[in-house]
């Protein structure tokens, strides 16, 4: 192309950005009309701001107008340097006057909005010039609406910088930008606010005048300038803003409705600013309190209209939600500016809580955010600071913050009795979902808005649901007498009304919804450490009264609705923290729950009545939860307990599943009693057990042969008889004994409280069919057998549909009423258990279950130690989890290594490491091996994991499948590094030395070093790099480990890598340091090549010092590994050495290796590569801090309530 002339040059950029912006171009055309551009723009700078300004002109169409507006700005922003001082004056000139041509009605907004944007980025880059352009903009902005209007887009766009990150401005010339503009702001502020004085005075008379075209002109710079003002709002100092009647000029303008929604931005942006420390704080503070005023002004006129009303005008929603955010805002980082004045702090607690009353719902929830700061704040307890005996803590705690607890009383004291009941009385109302109440159901709520899914933008119900619950735990606590009125009152108007209806099941919406209230409000006035452990004595009492009358109320209810009596369960046992202090209560409550057990229907062979089945559940998982409230309050009842129990069961009148759950409130109430009485309880549980677990005739019948199992999912009475003693075997290891020992890994001899575990004696007789029965599970999977089983035992087989979505990352799928599922979500129908013939979907979760609980029961059992590793057959213990472990799918695999192998790993004493430790972990080690390479491979290769569990995975996309297999094969990654990890876990390794930290590089003395056998006994990774057959598969993982793209796992593994590089320090074994030195040094050498190791990439570069450093002068490999390296020279290495002689820093020896990394690899370890610097952006103020609470409230304490509870 012969470009002669300037135009012609315009004339073939115009035709490029034309087909660069025309879609019907064909592909090559916008590709070669791109790249021309570029050219362009890369090219000669003058030719470049020639065309550009030729392109802006009128007679182009707006898109090329546009365009060449765009490389103008990129001139400016990237290549200004490049121009003369002289060319910079000129070209600033030329962008000036090309505001005063485009200063047209006529012109496009976006054209407008660009011209002003590129005299922006000019006076940005050079800011002593603005002050020469500033008389110029003043002069054009003075010739009409549409000039000013153009002025006030260019100041708008001017501290663009400022406040909106952008990653090609240096922090320096941000910081430079900050301070011109900051030195500039008394001239720009009153210019500012004259513009706005001015053109709002003129819209008002054009359109008084009829004149409505240059009314709107007008109207249209008023935006212009509301949009400037709120760019400075984030960052100009408050004072400024008030001294040059910004601040004045806004609040005017909330009053007209059609500057309001800017002039209201403007106090969003001021409301959260952080108060200076300086000596403008009492400017600050004055500013502020003005803007209080101001928006309490607003709010009030709002709220006086609206309480009038039922119904708000739709237009004024909008810019109310905003005062609102704003208030809160103010409320949450500015109460400071108001604290001290008695007048107006009342009057804006009280509009705050006029919000939260309001029944438009948005208004309501951005109120809770305030409340919810205030109340945490004000009841947040001061540091204590402990001291000797001359007082001098109480002097370091300073008069700050003796002034600031001044404050936080001065603030509760306003925050009275009257507030507080206000408050309940909408959280309790506000409880309920709009999607619970049945269509047709009245609800005496007036106009309130309740929650419902269609509500946009506020989260789910849940969290919503939570911040009402903290907000009613820290009324609560702050004014206990208030919230146990206030929730007895409302219950008893709720009881009354269910008393009352026709209907009340379909009214219970109302009920449940309480019943967390109730939960929370309970549990923290009785939890001892508020109003109730060490308030007066009147308070006491009243709360006494309160709680006791609002019992007896429920106690009193009749009901036998399966709807009614659950909830009214659920009531009963959030009195929990209340029977502790209170224990005359307790036998009451037990003799209701135990009428509510029975008056519910105990054969439930229709499953259209399975809410009965439910209810009981319920109910007997309420006496867990009471045990764990009461604590010692329920010890006197055990015996009436038992006493009825035996009764029911003789009766016939209890269910397993049933039993297992008051077994399991027993070990919680003994667990407050002693070992003594745990053993007790324990024997009296685990007897009938013991007889019905032991027998020989079902083990022979169902577990002797694969096909005996088959038989045995098809027994269904006898098949959940095992489901249940199975579960109830874990719960009684899970709640007897002491929970987390903190004893030491290694100690061999028998300690004391193990000794006395008070399961210990049991697991003689309870493991043995345990493992014959995972046994039989495990070899369902075999090929042998897996072809000749039954159509619903194959399908059995297969994820559920729970497992699938959890794989997937997606939400569980909709369960149906009665359903329960497991903690990893594998779901339960309640109304089969016993009645009906087994489907697929009851064997699976059976086989799950079994494996589930089987697998917990055994790794629990290992925390008994000797009790545990005594009472089994090592052999039959092995055979039983490794026999088919070829078979596993890799799910199984993940779950035996998490639940059985690493706890046994963990608690075996060394004495039997030579039994046990060979014959699990050899088959394990050899399997994961050649199953993980071979996946990987296949994900690295092909781009699809190959995993057993394939055929497991039903029906789905090709797209879901393959995320499902990636999961798998990563979740197995994972637990086998974890495996890798625990077994260099110091505890188990005490017989290792630690390296010396001086950082001198060692010539270890050869003299000194220990043969690998030494270690054997007193470190488990000596032990297992002694045998062979466990070694090789272990430290092939830990090589694969680096190349296998997953960052978590070679986190795990880094650590046994650690521990490996230590014990060859120690030991004089070849065969090791061979493998140290060479192997594993490329290996991390290799996985810092990935950037997935980013994370870990720190630890092992310290892994490639420690290598370097110890071994370099024992062995040739480690220099021979770094040479090998594509980019690396004798030189380099050299310089490296020698820099590491320089220094005895461990921290400066890695970096010098990080170094030297980089460089040997030409800058190819991307786990190393340099992040993105990112420039902080240089704000006046601070951001608001995030008053969302992210942590739910839970519903149910402690642990759960288990499997036994699902049948």
């Amino acid at each position: 192309m012969e470009e002669s002339s300037s135009g012609d040059v315009a004339s073939n950029v115009a035709r490029a950005i034309a087909a660069a912006l025309n879609w019907s171009s064909t592909p090559d055309d916008r590709k070669a009309a791109v790249s021309y551009l570029e050219t362009i723009k890369a090219g000669d700078i003058r030719v470049l701001a020639n065309t550009s300004f030729l392109l802006v002109k009128n007679n182009w169409s707006s898109e090329i107008r546009l365009h060449a507006f765009k490389m103008l700005q990129h001139l400016v922003r990237l290549r200004w340097e490049e121009l003369s001082p002289v060319e910079r004056r000129n070209f600033a000139n030329v962008a000036l006057d090309l505001m005063s041509e485009i200063a047209n009605p006529c012109e496009e907004w976006a054209l407008k909005s660009q011209t002003a944007a590129l005299v922006a980025e000019i006076d940005r880059r050079e800011v002593h010039l603005w002050q020469e352009l500033l008389p110029s903009l003043v002069s054009l902005s003075g010739k009409g609406p549409v000039q000013a209007e153009l002025v006030a887009m260019m100041l708008r766009w001017l501290p663009e910088d400022i406040t909106v990150h952008n990653e090609d401005l240096e922090g320096d010339r941000r910081r430079l930008l900050l301070r011109g503009l900051t030195q500039s702001l008394p001239e720009i502020l009153p210019f500012l606010y004259t513009l706005l004085e001015r053109h709002f005075g003129c819209a008002v008379n054009e359109a008084g005048r009829q004149q409505l075209d240059l009314a709107k002109q007008h109207a249209a710079t008023v935006t212009a300038t509301l949009n400037a003002i709120n760019a400075y709002a984030e960052w100009a100092p408050l004072p400024d803003l008030a001294k040059y009647g910004i601040v004045h000029g806004c609040s005017f303008l909330l009053s007209s409705p059609d500057f309001r929604l800017h002039a209201c931005e403007f106090f969003r942006l001021v409301s959260p600013r952080k108060r200076p420390t300086d000596e403008s704080a009492s400017e600050f503070d004055s500013a502020m309190s003005n803007i209080f005023e101001t928006l309490m002004n607003i709010s009030k006129e709002f709220l006086y209209k609206s309480g009038s009303s039922t119904a708000v005008d739709e237009s004024d929603i909008e810019f109310v939600e905003c005062i609102c955010e704003s208030m809160v805002s103010l409320g949450c980082s500015n109460l400071q500016s108001i604290a001290s004045d008695s007048t107006i702090l009342p009057l804006y607690l009280q509009l705050m809580l006029g919000f939260f009353q309001h029944f438009k719902l948005a208004l309501h929830v951005q109120s809770i955010l305030f409340w919810l700061a205030l109340m945490r704040d004000l009841m947040s307890k001061p540091k204590i600071v402990h001291s000797g005996g001359d007082g001098s803590a109480v002097k370091a705690l300073g008069s700050g913050s003796v002034q600031v607890e001044n404050e936080k009383r001065n603030i509760l004291s306003f925050v009275n009795d009257d507030t507080c009941a206000a408050i309940l009385d909408i959280s309790f109302q506000r409880m309920l979902k709009k999607e619970k109440v049945l269509s047709g159901v009245a609800l005496n709520l007036g106009s309130l808005e309740l929650w419902s899914d269609d509500f946009e933008g506020k989260g789910d119900f849940g969290q919503y649901r939570s911040k009402l619950l903290e907000l009613i735990k820290f009324i609560a606590s702050y004014k206990p007498l208030v919230a146990g009125i206030k929730v007895s009152e409302r219950i008893d108007t709720i009881i009354k009304s269910l008393l009352l209806s026709s209907m009340p099941t379909q009214e219970l919406a109302v009920m449940e919804s309480m019943q967390l209230a109730l939960d929370n409000v309970v549990s923290t006035i009785f939890d001892g450490s508020n109003e109730y452990a060490g308030g007066s004595s009147e308070i006491q009492l009243a709360l006494c009264s309160i709680f006791e009358g609002l019992l007896q109320q429920l106690l009193s209810l009749k009901w036998t609705e399966p709807a009614l009596v659950e909830v009214l369960g659920h009531y009963l046992d959030a009195f929990g923290p209340f029977l502790k202090y209170f224990p005359d209560a307790v036998g009451s409550v037990i003799n209701k729950l135990f009428e509510l057990l029975t008056s519910l229907p105990f054969v439930v062979k229709d499953p259209s009545t399975n809410s009965a089945r439910h209810a009981r559940l319920q109910i007997c998982t309420s006496f867990i939860r009471i045990a764990k409230a009461a604590d010692k309050s329920v010890l006197p009842h055990m015996k009436g307990i038992a006493d009825t129990m035996a009764y029911l069961q003789r009766e016939g009148c209890l269910l397993r599943g049933e039993h297992n759950l008051l077994g399991e409130a027993f070990l919680v109430m003994a667990s407050a009693a002693g070992v003594q009485q745990q053993q007790e309880v324990l024997a009296w549980l685990l007897e009938p057990l013991n007889q019905q677990w032991t027998q020989l005739d079902w083990q022979n019948n169902y577990l002797s042969e694969p096909m005996g199992l088959v038989r045995l999912c098809f027994d269904t009475p006898n098949m959940w008889l095992i489901f249940h003693t199975v579960t109830f075997f874990e719960k009684a290891l899970k709640r007897s004994g002491t929970r987390k020992t903190q004893q030491n890994l290694q100690n061999n001899t028998t300690a004391s409280s193990t000794s006395l575990h008070p399961m210990a004696s049991h697991l003689s007789w309870m493991l043995p069919p345990l493992v014959k029965l995972l046994r039989a599970i495990h070899s369902l999977w075999s090929p042998s057998v897996s072809q000749t089983l039954p159509v619903e035992v194959k399908a059995a087989m297969t994820m559920s549909d729970v497992e699938r979505f959890s794989l997937l990352g997606e939400g569980n799928p909709k369960l149906p009423k009665g359903a329960s599922i497991f903690t990893d979500g594998s779901q339960i129908n309640m109304s089969k258990e016993g009645y009906t013939e087994p489907n697929e979907n009851d064997i699976r979760n059976w086989l799950k279950g079994i494996r589930d609980s089987g697998y917990n029961v055994l790794g629990l059992s290992t925390t008994i130690r000797d009790s545990f590793f005594k009472c089994l057959d090592i052999h039959s213990f092995a055979v039983a989890l490794m026999e088919n472990i070829q078979s596993m799918e890799f799910r199984h695999i993940r779950q035996l290594v998490h639940s059985v192998l690493i706890p046994l790993i963990k608690y075996c004493p060394p004495d039997v490491w030579e039994v046990w430790l060979e014959k699990l972990l050899h088959p394990l080690f050899l399997h994961s091996q050649r199953v993980l390479s071979c996946s990987w491979s296949s994900l690295l290769h092909e781009g699809r994991a190959k995993v057993p569990d394939a055929h497991g995975i039903l029906a789905g996309s090709d797209l879901k499948v393959e995320v499902m297999e990636e999961k798998l094969l990563r979740d197995l990654t994972r637990e086998v590094c974890s495996l890798l990890s625990v077994i260099a876990s110091p505890q188990l390794n005490t017989g290792l030395p630690s390296l010396e930290h001086s950082g001198h590089i060692s010539r270890v003395d050869t003299s000194s070093l220990k043969d690998l056998d030494a270690f054997a006994s007193s470190s488990m990774i000596g032990f297992l790099l002694k045998h062979k057959s466990l070694a090789v598969p272990a430290l092939q993982i830990c090589l694969g480990s680096f190349t296998w793209t997953d960052g978590e796992a070679v986190t795990k593994v880094s650590s046994f890598c650690a521990a490996l590089v230590i014990l060859c320090i120690s030991t004089k074994n070849v065969e090791l340091q061979e493998f140290v030195s060479k192997d594993l040094f490329s290996a991390i050498i290799q996985g810092l090549t990935l950037e997935s190791n980013a994370i870990i990439s720190a630890d092992l570069v310290g892994l490639c010092r420690e290598i370097f450093i110890y071994l370099c002068d024992r062995d040739p490999a480690p220099r021979q590994v770094l040479l090998s390296l594509p980019s690396i020279t004798l030189h380099d290495l050299a310089a490296f050495e020698e820099a590491l002689t320089k220094t005895a820093s461990p921290k400066e020896q890695k970096q010098h290796m990080k170094s030297l990394l980089i460089l040997a690899t030409g800058n190819k370890l991307r786990a190393l590569a340099a992040q993105k610097s990112v420039n902080v952006i240089t704000n006046v103020s601070m951001r608001p801090r995030s008053m969302v609470s992210t942590t739910d409230t839970r519903v149910d304490e402690g642990d759960a309530v288990g499997l036994a509870a699902i049948l």
